[in-house]
């Protein structure tokens, strides 16, 4: 079984899971060694039959919204049993753009941890919970993970979203952690590997449209705010008032993404007519080809992952 490469994806975040797709070719020496491969929400119909049931996350029941952004993040749970439950994978959101070899974290030792990931930051990090978003999976440990099977769980409230989302119902001691530089978040350096666009509110491809994002209804832990978001969800939907995508405060990070988006147009990985297409759906910015005409071609390729001193130039403008 080869090693393979996950990203898992909806319609609305296509566009980013194919630009992530070619980064993680473009900048690896080892293209030819392992398989990527998209795992799509519209190929998984449980997810769809279950719009509009509510499920328990983080002790609290909401609705399941198969439009949400982010109704493919279940789908992390999906590799090892695309692998048969054999092999090496690493699973991605499709807001995780390669800066670094992928090769390095595939074929690094896992020191018979089943995961490897980073802990999640602010107050979740602290207590213990992990980042899903980016995970070095041994699929042969991973026979319990059944992806179909474990999500309606949620919606008999046996199982707490938040808990499987951030890996607190794994067995002990199997998880390792891999330095944050495997899932920097919103973070650029010539340390990051893997470039996380975590935070929605700043997506690149995503400035200036209306927010379509499921906000939590528990921020800060806060019992007050958390019943007002949830009365502003029952009243008047669950994306009013929460206003537009901002522009990245990082502008590397905008001109990075825009130069990988530029070469997919140019090696016919995303097309012209798909990228209108997503533009007037409004999953991509409404001014991203006038953003594409500014943005200056990308430089080199990533080198040698042994290399220490990689000029940070060869994955950025």
């Amino acid at each position: 079984m080869r090693p393979t490469v996950f990203i898992h994806t909806n319609h609305k975040q296509i566009v980013g899971a194919l630009v992530a797709r070619h980064a993680l070719r473009r900048n690896s020496q080892h293209a030819e060694e392992f398989d990527i491969r998209l795992i799509q929400t519209g190929d998984h119909p449980f997810l769809r039959a279950r719009d509009g049931q509510n499920y328990l996350r983080d002790g609290a029941s909401r609705p399941w919204l198969y439009e949400d952004l982010q109704s493919f993040t279940p789908l992390r749970f999906m590799p090892p049993e695309l692998m048969g439950y054999r092999g090496r994978a690493v699973v991605i959101d499709p807001d995780v753009f390669a800066v670094g070899d992928i090769w390095e974290l595939l074929t690094r030792d896992m020191g018979g941890k089943a995961i490897l990931c980073r802990r999640r930051s602010g107050s979740k990090g602290r207590r213990g919970f992990f980042a899903s978003s980016v995970m070095l999976l041994d699929c042969a440990q991973l026979t319990h993970w059944r992806c179909e099977e474990q999500f309606d769980e949620m919606f008999s409230f046996q199982r707490d979203y938040m808990q499987w989302i951030s890996l607190q119902l794994e067995p002990e001691g199997s998880i390792g952690l891999f330095e944050n530089e495997w899932n920097d978040f919103d973070r650029l350096t010539p340390q990051t590997k893997l470039l996380h666009n975590t935070k929605r509110m700043t997506q690149p491809w995503k400035t200036g449209l209306a927010i379509d994002y499921f906000a939590p209804e528990k921020p800060g832990g806060s019992a007050a705010i958390g019943a007002l978001y949830r009365a502003r969800r029952r009243l008047f939907g669950p994306y009013a008032f929460m206003g537009r995508y901002r522009a990245h405060p990082d502008p590397e990070q905008e001109r990075f993404f825009f130069g990988l988006l530029r070469e997919c147009l140019e090696q016919g990985d995303v097309t012209e007519e798909m990228l209108h297409h997503e533009m007037r759906e409004h999953h991509v910015r409404p001014d991203a080809v006038e953003v594409l005409a500014r943005v200056p071609p990308l430089r080199g390729r990533a080198a040698s992952a042994t290399d220490a001193d990689r000029p940070h130039a060869s994955a950025s403008p």
